[in-house]
């Protein structure tokens, strides 16, 4: 493919292994009209996109939040999904994928062009058809039917992570352990060659 470069995407006419509708309908068809739709593309920003759906979940008219993200936006999609869900407690969690059609356009570049010759004409084109990986992640605070496909429930550990409750001092890392006793310090004292010498 060294000798074309690419004209235009589009989304082809049908999609191929879609679960729930063509690739122009919402995966979650009984949705409610206030949810937010996030669309998430390879260029975003993890941080913009939530802070925008952590401030409209704030809100207690928003019950429910989607995210999506297609090709190599998939991973991205996740991660805002469980970052949020670590946020805001107790949202249930229903994950959709599906399949959509991409068909690229590609046109052959001339070739280089010789002394004295004219500009050639646009090249050959060619047509190719992808089948692109469409994932929505949707999270709800209401309760959804945990008998449908790629239901979550709420984790139980929510909420933000905690800090470690063993809590490590200085002091425990300088100090020798327990098992070495006192005659074998891990590390020498300064000055203890001297003292030493002159015992």
């Amino acid at each position: 493919m060294e000798n074309f470069h690419k004209v235009r995407s589009e989304e082809a006419p049908g999609a191929v292994g879609t679960e729930g509708g063509g690739p122009g309908s919402s995966p979650f068809a009984d949705l409610a009209p206030g949810a937010v739709y996030m669309r998430v593309k390879e260029g975003s920003k993890i941080r913009n996109l939530l802070a925008f759906a952590t401030a409209s979940m704030a809100q207690p008219a928003t019950r429910a939040i989607v995210f999506s993200g297609c090709g190599r936006a998939t991973t991205k999609t996740v991660t805002c999904a469980e970052i949020l869900k670590r946020r805001l407690a107790g949202l249930h969690q229903v994950t959709r994928l599906r399949y959509r059609s991409v068909r690229e356009v590609w046109q052959s570049l001339p070739p280089g062009p010789t002394p004295g010759q004219k500009p050639s004409e646009p090249g050959s084109s060619l047509s190719v058809l992808k089948n692109v990986p469409s994932l929505a992640i949707l999270l709800s605070k209401d309760a959804l039917d945990p008998r449908q496909p790629g239901y979550q429930p709420p984790s139980p550990h929510s909420g933000p992570l905690s800090q470690p409750t063993a809590v490590t001092s200085k002091r425990s890392l300088v100090e020798p352990a327990a098992e070495e006793g006192p005659g074998k310090p891990s590390q020498p004292r300064p000055g203890a060659a001297e003292e030493e010498r002159m015992a």
